[in-house]
Parts: C-alpha cells; sequence; structure tokens
C-alpha cells in the first residue's frame, strides 16, 4: 500500500503547470479584467453574489457532452438508451438538463429513484441497481412501473419474485454478471473483479436465467455488467463486452429470449490536462463486440457527463509558512470535496485572479479548515503566492463531489450555482447554521 507520502509525492510529480490546465478546458477562460471564467461568466462574479465556497455548473457543457456521447455512438451505427447514474450528482437541476437532452436514469436507492421522477424522468424510463435493495425499495419502484431492475444475486431474484407475486406485478429484470476483469482503476471503484460485491459469477449466470424464467413475478429480458468506475482505455471494455457476448449466445442457444443488454458506466475524464477515454474508441469496442446481438444497449454514464462541468470556487484564508513547507489554506474543505481524502484523487487548481494566474509559481499544499491531516486537496502543487480572500477554482468536480459533501465539523453545506446561457442562477442555498441541528430533538423526560 502506498504511504501517504508517496501518494503526494506521485500526484505533485504528474500535476500539469496550471497553464496546460487551463488550455485542456475550453469552458474556461482567463479574461484580463474580469479572471477566470466559466462558460463566459466570470468566477469572480458569482463569488461575490453568494459567497464562498459555492459549487459552479455549467449547462451549456452539460448538453455538449451528451451530445458528444450520443453522436458517438450515432457515428458508430448504434443508438443505446442513456441512463445517466445519478449516484454521479442528483441536484435537480443537473437532472432536469439530462431529462431535457433525452436520458433516462439509473438509481441505486429510493431516494435517488424519487430524484429522478422530481426532475421529470418517468419511472419506465430508470433502471434499478444496487447490491442491496430492500424489500420496501423493490415495492415502491414496482408499484411506480419501474422500468428495469438488475438483479445482483440468486437471494435477491428470490425477494423480488415473492414481492412482485405478492403485488400482482411483474418486474422486468437483467442479471447483473460480475465478468472477472480488472478495469485497472483505484481499487475502491472497481466493481467487475470476482472480489467485489456486485454482481453474479457468469458460470452461475445460464442456471439462474432459467431459474428466474419460471419464478412468478420476474420476467428476464437481459443481462447487466458494470466493470468500475474512470476507466480511460477501451481494453477492459473489450474484455467484458466479449464475455457478455458470449453469455447472451449461450442463453439463445439454451432457449432463452435476452433483448437487453445493458453495458453499464465507468467512461473516466481528463483530471489532468489529458482527454479522457475515446468515445471513438469505446462506441468501436461496443459495436466489435456486441453489435450484431440484436439487443436493445443501455449505457450509464455518470462522471463522463458531469465531472468536467462542475467546480468548486474557494476562497484564501491565509498563507502558513511552517519551516520549508508552505500552506494555502481555503475556506472549503473534506466536508465540501472528500474525493482527495478518500480516493487520492487529483483535481486541477486554477486561481481565478488574472494576476495571480501568472506570477512565480512555488509549492504549496492546499488543505482547509477541518481537524483532520486528510484534509488536503493538494500537496506540493506548483502555484501563485495568494493573500487572503484569493480564489480558486478547484476543477472537474461535477461528479461524487458535491452529492458527497456532509456537515462535518459543523460546516453548513456550500451553496450551488447553475450557469446557462451567459447567466447564472442560484440552484441551492448555503446551508444555514440553524439548519444544522433544525431536525434535532432533546429528550423530553421527567425525573
Amino acid at each position: 500500500m502506498r504511504s501517504a507520502k508517496s501518494t503526494a509525492e506521485r500526484l505533485a510529480a504528474a500535476a500539469p503547470a496550471i497553464a496546460d490546465l487551463l488550455a485542456a478546458r475550453p469552458a474556461l477562460t482567463m479574461h484580463a479584467q474580469d479572471g477566470l471564467c466559466f462558460e463566459d461568466v466570470p468566477l469572480n462574479a458569482i463569488a461575490d453574489a453568494h459567497g464562498t465556497p459555492v459549487w459552479v455548473y455549467g449547462a451549456g457543457t452539460l448538453r455538449a457532452r451528451y451530445m458528444a456521447l450520443a453522436q458517438a455512438f450515432a457515428a458508430a451505427g448504434l443508438t443505446p438508451h442513456i441512463h445517466y447514474a445519478v449516484k454521479a450528482n442528483d441536484h435537480l437541476a443537473i437532472l432536469s438538463l439530462l431529462r431535457a437532452a433525452g436520458a433516462g436514469a439509473d438509481v441505486v436507492s429510493l431516494g435517488e429513484f424519487a430524484r429522478a421522477q422530481k426532475a421529470g424522468i418517468p419511472a419506465a424510463d430508470i433502471v434499478f441497481s444496487g447490491v442491496g435493495k430492500s424489500r420496501a425499495e423493490m415495492a415502491a419502484t414496482l408499484a411506480a412501473g419501474i422500468g428495469q431492475i438488475n438483479v445482483e444475486s440468486a437471494e435477491e431474484l428470490r425477494m423480488l419474485s415473492e414481492i412482485a407475486a405478492g403485488m400482482g406485478r411483474t418486474a422486468r429484470i437483467v442479471l447483473r454478471v460480475n465478468p472477472d476483469v480488472d478495469a485497472g482503476t483505484h481499487a475502491k471503484i472497481t466493481t467487475g473483479r470476482a472480489d467485489n460485491k456486485f454482481g453474479i459469477a457468469a458460470q452461475e449466470i445460464p442456471a439462474l436465467y432459467a431459474h428466474a424464467a419460471r419464478l412468478p413475478g420476474i420476467e428476464p429480458v437481459g443481462l447487466a455488467l458494470h466493470i468500475g468506475s474512470q476507466i480511460l482505455s477501451p481494453a477492459p471494455y473489450t474484455a467484458a463486452y466479449a464475455k457478455a457476448a458470449a453469455l447472451v449466445r449461450g442463453l439463445r442457444a439454451a432457449g432463452q429470449r435476452v433483448s437487453v443488454l445493458d453495458l453499464g458506466g465507468g467512461l473516466g475524464i481528463g483530471y489532468y490536462d489529458e482527454p479522457g477515454i475515446s468515445l471513438a474508441a469505446f462506441a468501436h469496442v461496443v459495436r466489435q463486440q456486441v453489435g450484431d446481438l440484436g439487443v436493445q444497449l443501455l449505457l450509464e454514464p455518470g462522471r463522463y457527463l458531469v465531472g468536467p462541468v462542475g467546480l468548486l470556487l474557494a476562497s484564501v484564508t491565509l498563507e502558513k509558512q511552517a519551516g520549508p513547507k508552505r500552506f494555502v489554506v481555503l475556506d472549503a474543505a473534506m466536508n465540501d470535496l472528500i474525493r482527495p481524502a478518500l480516493y487520492d484523487s487529483y483535481h486541477g487548481i486554477l486561481p481565478v485572479s488574472a494576476v495571480e494566474f501568472v506570477n512565480p509559481a512555488s509549492p504549496a499544499d492546499v488543505v482547509g479548515p477541518v481537524c483532520e491531516t486528510g484534509d488536503t486537496f493538494a500537496a506540493g502543487r506548483l502555484l501563485p503566492s495568494f493573500s487572503e480572500g484569493s480564489r480558486l477554482a478547484l476543477l472537474d468536480a461535477g461528479a461524487y463531489s458535491a452529492v458527497m459533501s456532509s456537515p462535518y465539523n459543523a460546516r453548513p453545506r456550500a451553496a450551488a450555482v447553475l450557469i446557462d446561457g451567459g447567466k447564472f442562477d442560484l440552484i441551492t442555498p448555503r446551508q444555514k447554521l440553524e439548519d444544522l441541528w433544525a431536525d434535532e430533538r432533546l429528550p423530553n423526560r421527567s425525573e
């Protein structure tokens, strides 16, 4: 296992210069007077209006990424149904934009299911994934008319059959295969290896599929798989989809009906200055491995769609010098953006000021005020000197960021803003201090 020091050194060594970070992100521009702009809106204007820390999302960037994904598959002669993975960012504004673009939803809880419906996504366009669906979640989503349930075990299949038959409903299901493919990602976000908790071993699929076809309240229609997150090479998909295709052909040879293949998601983005996974290469793999099966294809992208759509805008509280070490302390913290502490994740950091952007840089640790050493956004990052109140943008924070935030250390959750058409709107107000305990009750006991 890598030590915290070696991880920090590795990330610092790989970090591109701030000019390269900016050049790789066309939605971001640096104006001599306005400073850093996102979709042509000055970030200083957003911070002046709503304070910091604040999440900033770009609607134009989101629409463009959805269109790029759809067009890559159209160029390959494929028309998969795109079901956005709500766990990446469940804000109603984000879900509404994706619904308008034509997306369905992939959910892993009753709360996500309710959010997707609140955003206008019909139950019939929602897929329910996850290894631990409760009886209450199964019953509620079946009653609402959910389009597909991805079953992850024989035990779950039995429960679902009991519930659906008892309700007089038929659950349209696919079996999730664990293809035992290592996607080469961080150990905590791989989902397709044999030792992961997800899915059903490939060798168990034929018998379980036949069993599902005989169960009351169950209609098996196909297979699903998901091998991990932040995948940058099409190679793991090639191996996984080849196994899925072989299973589909085997099931059909045994007389089973297979009309759906859910390909999962996991498409990686460029957090440094690299471009991320090639959509054309990914679509080619899909066409090559499963394009001739005559099935309805489903995709469940999350990070690819929303990761570059968001950033966390923060202010410098102070710079601290501790011997040779320089610390830049922000008003944002790990309770806002936990990914660096949780996954050793890299996020690019840009000054908002045009003057600071061109000033000389030196190594700095960028940290928050939470009482944890892990409250570190970057170590040894080359950045210019900052003054109290200087503003920084933590990039590519649209996925698995705000949705994982908490009020740890009794820090109110940050506000959120959406840019659309050159204007910005507040879509989540900053949590008030009194909101931190609004739902709490003191016991009222008489002696």
